[in-house]
């Protein structure tokens, strides 16, 4: 039977690499659901046990995070939002830093990839009525979704994982990952305002599409109500009153109750894709650690040299396997080695900013490139690349010595 484990597991964490499998119309969260299915079947975890494996309390709080999302969508905040910087009368650099601010704050509270839906279509309009190429303030959405969701244990779905697995004081770790986070966000400023600067004109002319009015219209109460939800929510995330996954469930329920926004509309923006993807993934690595294999592979490494525990080598092996199988995999797989004080921080901030390397380093990444496409706009690996690389390995190298430093002077 540890073969079958170990043969599924392998294959579906190939899939989570290449993206799709070839020949079969399946995606990453195909895949991590099907190799769930194959494991039940053929008897390696029984359906009990693989309803045990799935961390109840990380599917519920990033459920009850989607249906606040859901709700300022519908309510045209983001819109609103957007609209708002975008209206600046100020230069292309200016508008550049007021575009990365503004993803990378609502990202840290409203999670990134959820601001890289929303963000990206209104900052296409803004760009073409001023005859700007819209290319780098993209890649500033996309690069400052990543950088800024680092900064709480809600921006991002590693974090929340993270958090809710290694049981972190959410005032604790934004007082750690606070600092890295915004000079992450200056550093992408600046990487993208030296690039391309003095190339900020739109040399291409492009049709408008049916995407460009599809935005949702802004309604003050409907918006109103979900910031001052998410205003309590988070003073007792801060406060550690009550455990994060009953709040944000008790908050979604409170905007599910509404006279005029419709529950199968809010419902129908949450990311059910993305919740099977984890509830897949929960179960083909619970099988793997009852085979005792990765405890095999971990003392194979420590006597060769190589200490996956130890915080140096972790943050390495995070960066590394996060451009492999993206962050989200990647977590899951490294949790089980986050043993030390510093671990969690550590892996939230290094998944994160490795994010920004590679296109298919994020979802984030991968939803303003589609939005763009959408639009008529392309945004290729050599129009990222140059961006991309030089804001991970600033930013990693940032959270690599704020890191250390803090660990150092706690101790």
């Amino acid at each position: 039977m540890t073969e079958i484990v170990v043969l599924v597991f392998l294959i579906v964490y190939a899939g989570m690499l290449m993206g799709h499998f070839p020949h079969l119309q399946l995606d990453r969260t195909g895949m991590a659901l099907l190799g769930a299915i194959v494991l039940i079947a053929a008897g390696a975890l029984t359906l009990h046990d693989a309803a045990r494996s799935i961390d109840i309390s990380t599917i519920t709080l990033l459920f009850g995070f989607m249906v606040i999302s859901a709700q300022l969508r519908l309510g045209g905040f983001y819109t609103k939002a957007a609209e708002a910087v975008t209206d600046f009368h100020v230069s292309p650099a200016l508008l550049l830093g007021a575009v990365i601010m503004l993803s990378g704050l609502l990202s840290a509270v409203f999670m990134n990839d959820i601001v890289c839906l929303a963000i990206p279509p209104v900052l296409i309009q803004a760009c073409r009525r001023r005859h700007l190429d819209p290319v780098p303030f993209l890649l500033a959405v996309a690069c400052a979704a990543n950088v800024g969701s680092a900064a709480t244990l809600i921006g991002n779905p590693q974090n929340i994982l993270i958090g809710q697995a290694l049981d972190l004081s959410f005032s604790r770790y934004l007082l750690i990952a606070g600092i890295p986070s915004i000079l992450g966000l200056l550093t992408t400023w600046a990487v993208i305002a030296v690039l391309y600067k003095g190339q900020w004109k739109n040399t291409e002319t492009v049709q408008a599409t049916m995407h460009e009015h599809a935005l949702p219209p802004w309604n003050v109460w409907q918006s109103s109500k979900a910031l001052i939800v998410t205003g309590f929510l988070f003073a007792a995330f801060l406060s550690g009153i009550m455990p994060r996954d009953i709040l944000a469930l008790g908050a979604a329920g409170i905007l599910l109750l509404s006279r005029k926004m419709h529950s199968r509309d809010m419902l129908g923006l949450v990311d059910w894709q993305l919740l099977v993807l984890f509830c897949g993934l929960f179960i083909v690595n619970h099988a793997l650690q009852q085979t005792h294999v990765p405890d095999s592979v971990v003392a194979d490494l420590a006597r060769s040299g190589i200490d996956p525990t130890h915080p140096g080598w972790l943050f390495a092996i995070t960066v590394l396997l996060s451009n492999a199988v993206s962050n989200v995999p990647a977590t899951m797989l490294l949790l089980p080695l986050a043993d030390h004080p510093m671990s969690g921080p550590l892996l939230a901030l290094s998944s994160t900013f490795a994010g920004n390397l590679l296109i298919i380093g994020s979802i984030a990444n991968i939803i303003v490139v589609e939005i763009a496409s959408q639009h008529g706009i392309t945004i290729n690996w050599r129009k990222h690349a140059p961006v991309g690389v030089t804001v991970t390995i600033i930013t990693l190298i940032i959270a690599a010595g704020f890191l250390w430093l803090w660990n150092y002077f706690s101790f």
